[in-house]
C-alpha cells in the first residue's frame, strides 16, 4: 500500500471529527454531472461508520431523488431505502451517518432534509460539495446541527461546521489536485505522477529539516509528539546503499517504460485491425 495524505478541512467550535474517502468525494462529482437539467443541486445517503471514539468515516454514499422548492423538499424515500437495503447485502457494517449535498454550504430548505436523516440515524452528517467551483477550488465542508426549541416546540436546526480530514494515497491526490482545477488541458502520465510525488516529497523533506534545524539550534521548542512521529517515520525506511537504491529505482523505471510501450503497440495494433477490417468489408 502506498503512503498516504491528509488534509485538515477548516473546523468548528464542536469536537465531532469526520474522516472522508476520495471515492466519496468522486461519486458525488460524478452523479453531480449526471443530474437531470431541471436539478440544480443533487442530494444523497451517506454510508459508513462510527468509532468508539466518536470520529464519523465516510465510506460510501448514493444518490437520491428529489425535488425541492422555496418552501418544500420532497425525497424519495421508497428509493432511498431499496438502495440502502442493496449496499447492506454488499457490506452489512456500512450504515447511514448522514446526507450530502453538492452546493456551497447550508440552505434553507437542509433543515428539512437533515429532520428527515435525523429519523434514520442520530446526529447525522450534513456534507457539502461545491461542484460549481465558486472561488476556482473545491469547498468540501461537513456539518452536524443542533435543534433550536421554545418549550416544547422545535423552531429551527442551527449547523455547526465540524473538522473534516481527507485521506489520500498518493494516486487519489494527483486526482483530487485535478479535480480542484476548473480545467486541465490533459490528464499526466505515469512519469508526471511520479515526478509530482517526488516534488511533493522533497517539499516535506525541507519542512521536516527545516523544522529538525530550528529545535537543534533552539529557535522553537521541541514537540515529543513530532519526534516520536519523526522517528516512527524514520525507522519505517530500509537500510540500504545509495548504489543498490538507484540500481532498484532504475529497473523499476525500466519496468514501467515497458510495460507503457507494450500498452501503446497493443492499442496501435488493434486500432490498425480495425481499420483494416473495415477497408475490407467496403471492398
Amino acid at each position: 500500500m502506498g503512503s498516504s495524505t491528509m488534509l485538515h478541512l477548516p473546523s468548528g467550535p464542536t469536537g465531532v471529527i469526520a474522516k472522508l474517502h476520495p471515492t466519496v468525494m468522486f461519486n458525488i462529482c460524478d452523479s453531480y454531472i449526471r443530474r437531470n437539467d431541471q436539478q440544480e443541486r443533487v442530494i444523497g445517503t451517506l454510508l459508513g461508520a462510527v468509532s468508539t471514539d466518536g470520529i464519523v468515516e465516510i465510506r460510501n454514499s448514493y444518490a437520491v431523488p428529489h425535488n425541492e422548492s422555496s418552501d418544500q423538499v420532497a425525497v424519495d424515500i421508497d428509493y432511498h431505502r431499496s438502495m440502502f437495503e442493496l449496499h447492506q447485502r454488499v457490506n452489512p457494517k456500512e450504515v447511514i451517518i448522514g446526507w450530502y449535498s453538492t452546493s456551497s454550504g447550508v440552505s434553507g430548505s437542509d433543515a428539512l432534509i437533515q429532520d428527515f436523516y435525523a429519523r434514520e440515524v442520530t446526529n447525522p452528517v450534513h456534507l457539502t460539495i461545491d461542484t460549481m467551483f465558486s472561488d476556482e477550488t473545491t469547498s468540501i465542508k461537513a456539518y452536524v446541527s443542533t435543534s433550536l426549541t421554545l418549550g416544547e416546540r422545535q423552531l429551527a436546526a442551527q449547523f455547526h461546521e465540524i473538522q473534516l480530514d481527507l485521506r489520500l494515497l498518493e494516486a487519489e491526490r494527483i486526482g483530487f489536485d485535478l479535480l480542484k482545477k476548473t480545467m486541465v488541458e490533459k490528464l499526466p502520465s505515469d512519469l508526471e505522477g511520479l515526478e509530482q510525488s517526488i516534488g511533493r516529497l522533497q517539499n516535506m523533506i525541507e519542512v521536516v529539516f527545516r523544522y529538525t534545524d530550528d529545535v537543534v539550534e533552539g529557535r522553537i521548542l521541541p514537540d515529543n509528539t513530532i519526534g516520536r512521529y519523526l522517528l516512527e517515520t524514520i525507522s519505517m525506511v530500509p537500510k540500504i546503499a545509495p548504489e543498490a537504491f538507484d540500481r532498484l529505482f532504475n529497473d523499476s523505471i525500466q519496468d514501467l517504460l515497458l510495460v507503457v510501450y507494450l500498452a501503446n503497440l497493443t492499442r496501435t495494433q488493434l486500432a490498425l485491425a480495425e481499420k483494416l477490417n473495415s477497408a475490407a468489408q467496403i471492398l
